[in-house]
């Protein structure tokens, strides 16, 4: 199984990060796994220009840039992970651009021909908080489930650390979350 993790953190080293490494170290053993972090990559904000529901074969995106690159690895792949921290509620800014371009793998919305070019992934969300999971990660969790409905993605959870606050102080509860989600996307 070839699996692609998606960090959208705007720190490589930071909170998500390091429970994104333990969930990855947790799956290498026996499946590829290619992280994605989205500082790497240029990804401009959706134009709104429709150009990309012309071809249902292709992304199709008038825009050259990376998130190109980015939704070929994804096609090529079993699994997806979307990591990011939670800020205001949601995906960060750096994540939330790619977020957006996903329209373009759609073809068909609101149709019995309603597909995706991910279609049928597994897929999961794996979000860091400094506060509560309750009344502050309803948001991410809500825009998730829309996400993976349109994109007709196979959801396997919202797997959300809260009380997050540095990444040494991540501990058992990091681990065993990690844990969860690799038996989550390859089970």
């Amino acid at each position: 199984m070839k699996i692609i993790t998606i960090l959208g953190s705007p720190r490589k080293k930071g909170n998500t990060a390091s429970v994104l490494s333990m969930f990855e170290n947790n799956v290498e053993k026996k499946h590829e796994v290619e992280r994605i972090n989205i500082n790497e990559y240029t990804v401009g904000g959706c134009l709104g220009c429709l150009k990309c529901k012309e071809k249902k074969e292709e992304p199709g995106c008038v825009q050259q840039d990376d998130a190109l690159i980015i939704f070929e690895k994804m096609i090529q792949s079993d699994a997806i992970v979307y990591a990011s921290p939670l800020y205001c509620w949601s995906f960060t800014s750096q994540i939330k651009p790619l977020i957006d371009r996903h329209f373009c793998l759609v073809s068909g919305a609101g149709t019995p021909d309603h597909d995706s070019l991910i279609s049928g992934k597994p897929a999961a969300l794996l979000v860091t908080c400094a506060g509560p999971v309750g009344g502050n990660c309803d948001a991410i969790q809500g825009i998730f489930t829309g996400f993976s409905n349109y994109l007709k993605l196979m959801a396997k959870g919202n797997y959300i650390l809260p009380f997050c606050t540095t990444p040494d102080a991540i501990g058992d509860k990091g681990a065993e979350l990690a844990g969860n989600l690799a038996k989550a996307i390859t089970g």
